[in-house]
C-alpha cells in the first residue's frame, strides 16, 4: 500500500485535489475531520481542551465554540498548547486508519490531508518521514490563497471592508504558523500548481494518479 501525505497552506486547493483523488479511488483521510471528531463532547481530547483553556471556549449546547477557540489559540499566541493536546490523538488515529486500509487492500492509495505534515512535532520516531512513502504539495501564490480563503469564510455574504480586513488578517495569521510548509516544498515528490482554474487543477490530479497507483502495486507488502 501507499501511503502519501497531502498538503499545502490555507486556501491552496489541497482540499479540492483530496476531493478528486477520492473521486478517482484513492482513501482520503482528513486530519481537520479527525480532529473535529475527537473535539466533540465527551472525548478525551475536548476534556483536556476545556481544562486547558477554560469555560470560555464552550459554547451554550456544550460543543467547543470553535471561534472562541482559534482567537486564543491565535490570538493569544497559544496555538503550542492546543497542538499538543490534539495532534499526538490525530497522528495515532490516522495510523490506525491507514492500517485498516492496508489489512482491507495491500494495493490501496491511502492519503492523509493535513496542512501541518512537517510542522508538527508530534509524528512520532522518524517523524514524518516515517508516517508517508510520498508527499503531495499543492501550490499557489499567496494572493490567491488569501482570497480564497475570504471568499470561502464569507459563505457569500456581501463582507464590509472591516470585515474582509479582518478575515484577510486571520489568514495571515494562520498562514504564518505553515511557514515551514513552503520552505518543505522541496521535500515532497509531487507539486501540484493552483494558480489557475479548478479544472487545471484536477488535470493535475487526474495525470497524478496513475503514477501513485502503479507505486502502490510495487510496494513491499
Amino acid at each position: 500500500m501507499l501511503r502519501v501525505g497531502l498538503t499545502g497552506r490555507l486556501g491552496s486547493g489541497k482540499s479540492t485535489a483530496a476531493r478528486r483523488f477520492a473521486e478517482l479511488g484513492a482513501v482520503v483521510l482528513s486530519a481537520d475531520e479527525i480532529g473535529r471528531a475527537m473535539m466533540q463532547p465527551g472525548e478525551a481530547v475536548y476534556a483536556a481542551i476545556v481544562e486547558r483553556f477554560g469555560a470560555g471556549v464552550v459554547a451554550a449546547d456544550g460543543a467547543l465554540d470553535r471561534a472562541a477557540l482559534a482567537r486564543i489559540a491565535f490570538g493569544d499566541g497559544r496555538i503550542k498548547e492546543l497542538n499538543a493536546i490534539v495532534h499526538p490523538s490525530v497522528i495515532a488515529r490516522q495510523k490506525e486508519l491507514v492500517d485498516e486500509v492496508a489489512t482491507r487492500d495491500p494495493h490501496a492509495v491511502a492519503i492523509v490531508e493535513s496542512a501541518l505534515i512537517f510542522e508538527t512535532q508530534y509524528g512520532g520516531e522518524g517523524g514524518w518521514h516515517k508516517r508517508f512513502d510520498r508527499i503531495i504539495f499543492v501550490k499557489a501564490t499567496e494572493e490567491l490563497r488569501i482570497m480564497r480563503f475570504v471568499e470561502r469564510a464569507s459563505g457569500g455574504k456581501l463582507l464590509s471592508e472591516e470585515e474582509r480586513q479582518a478575515l484577510r488578517n486571520e489568514a495571515l495569521l494562520r498562514n504564518a504558523r505553515q511557514s515551514a510548509t513552503e520552505g518543505n516544498a522541496t521535500n515532497c515528490e509531487y507539486v501540484l500548481t493552483n494558480n489557475g482554474s479548478i479544472e487545471q487543477l484536477l488535470a493535475e490530479v487526474d495525470a497524478l494518479w496513475p503514477v501513485l497507483q502503479e507505486t502502490a502495486n510495487h510496494q513491499p507488502s
